[in-house]
């Protein structure tokens, strides 16, 4: 029990980095986020493609839909998946068309929903859903959590990242006997295992080897 709250606690803080950084960027900022990136199979450059990819669609969300508009873009490997409510199947479209324009991104996934922009409980609920389900990774034991990007949406369950076979089976399995999650979307990027392994080679204990730090040199 008390591995379990440990680790609950240990993903929420991975799902709340985020919203953290904006706030206290001295505490989290550099650190956390060169720990993140560190554990994750795509390379440090596709990464900052991902969140640039994140910021431009935002910015791409005409006017006249933005006030009644509940939207998340979330890009991995330049794939992005789109999810929230808007308040037509028109916005729909064109949130859709105007992400697919974005330079560097390969695919989309257009998961809104036509209906009121989710309330506040909605959201904290799913935040706390995805914290749920990435401590349940954790103590799997049988796939690194940090593979696996949780999404999650009115109480559906996304989940994206590159993966083997046997790790999106077992993400799903888990994701599906989460409590509070009423379906799981897999949009995971299934690739063979050698493929995995290749990549994992070139971490240091299960993490991308980071850049090596330049000390400070003082001379006495």
């Amino acid at each position: 029990m008390q591995k379990f709250k440990f680790t609950l606690a240990a993903a929420a803080l991975i799902t709340a980095l985020p919203l953290l950084q904006g706030c206290v960027p001295v505490v989290i900022g550099g650190a956390a986020a060169g720990v993140m990136s560190a554990y994750d199979r795509r390379s440090t450059g596709v990464q900052t493609d991902d969140e640039t990819a994140e910021w431009k669609a935002a910015q791409r969300i005409p006017e006249r839909f933005k006030a009644a508009s509940h939207v998340n873009f979330t890009a991995y490997n330049h794939r992005v998946l789109i999810t929230g409510e808007v308040p037509s199947d028109e916005a729909r479209t064109v949130v859709g068309e105007q992400t697919r324009q974005v330079p560097g991104v390969t695919e989309i996934f257009n998961e809104l929903n036509v209906a009121p922009a989710s309330a506040y409980g909605n959201r904290s609920n799913d935040s706390y859903i995805t914290s749920k389900l990435k401590a349940r990774l954790v103590d799997s034991n049988q796939l690194s959590a940090n593979h696996i990007k949780v999404v999650t949406e009115n109480g559906v369950a996304y989940l994206m990242g590159i993966v083997n076979e046997r790790e999106a089976k077992v993400a799903v399995a888990i994701a599906r006997t989460t409590d509070g999650v009423r379906k799981v979307v897999n949009v995971m990027e299934v690739v063979p295992e050698a493929d995995t392994r290749r990549i994992d080679s070139t971490m240091v204990g299960g993490s991308r080897t980071p850049p090596p730090q330049t000390a400070p040199v003082e001379t006495r």
